[in-house]
């Protein structure tokens, strides 16, 4: 792909919400006159359709920001990423708005959105703070929560050991963080889930991300098997041990 080039990304957007779209940027909605009112259940179907239309495309947006498709330093307009999608610019426009929130692009004035570009410090410091937040509560939770409790996520950490030996560093990130948050969950605190996947999520863009194989994803993901081993049978030294070094070797980047 050319510098600059808009990756194409297949997403699978019903044909009826594309159009429900453009007519919207018409300046009407389909089947009605603008601001007329209307008792009809459009409009009730468009609005699921656009919100189902964004988010396949969010969804598209965050596959290729870890895949590497969508470059860091790179400026990508929502017209032209809409024209790869087949939809048009306003849902393009509002998932890129979401990245924007999530520190995955920023915002270009006239242009569109540049993808985030981070140096290795940006990268250490946010591996320091995820260590921050989960490390004191995955120990505290190594102290109180049953073994039974913990033997309920072995799918999950299972799950990412078949995401790494895909070698698909999306598949892998998604799953990665899926078990995190599990394991963050039994806490109790949704905004303390919140925080922690926002900020393990930033850490997840390319390029660095990017860099790494199928046999350091296995590795990262073998640590989730056995930090569930030992909080079943709750030996805290080799948790305490598992957790530091998690952090610290795969230096939160997908682990």
């Amino acid at each position: 792909m050319k510098r600059g080039a808009v990756p194409y990304v297949r997403v699978p957007v019903q044909p009826a919400a594309a159009e429900v779209e453009r007519g919207r940027e018409r300046g009407g909605a389909a089947g009605g006159v603008r601001g007329e009112h209307t008792h009809s259940e459009q409009p009730v179907r468009a609005v699921v359709q656009r919100a189902s239309v964004r988010g396949q495309i969010l969804d598209a947006l965050r596959t290729a920001l870890v895949t590497g498709e969508l470059r860091p330093g790179e400026v990508y307009s929502a017209p032209a990423l809409g024209e790869r999608f087949g939809v048009s610019a306003t849902p393009v426009r509002e998932a890129m708005q979401q990245l924007a929130l999530e520190g995955a692009v920023e915002v270009v004035p006239n242009r569109g959105f540049r993808v985030v570009q981070r140096d290795a410090g940006e990268l250490a410091e946010l591996a320091e703070v995820r260590g921050l937040i989960e490390v004191p509560v995955i120990l505290r939770l190594a102290r109180t929560v049953s073994a039974e409790r913990w033997a309920e996520l072995r799918p999950l950490a299972e799950a990412t050991v078949r995401a790494a030996s895909s070698g698909c560093r999306a598949t892998y990130a998604e799953a990665d963080r899926a078990f995190h948050r599990a394991v963050l969950g039994l806490a109790g605190n949704a905004q303390l889930v919140r925080i922690a996947d926002d900020v393990h999520r930033r850490v997840q863009w390319p390029l660095v991300a990017a860099s790494r194989g199928r046999t350091e994803l296995m590795a990262d993901a073998a640590e989730h098997a056995a930090l569930l081993d030992a909080l079943v049978v709750r030996d805290l030294e080799v948790v305490r041990v598992l957790v530091e070094g998690h952090f610290g070797a795969c230096g939160g980047l997908l682990g």
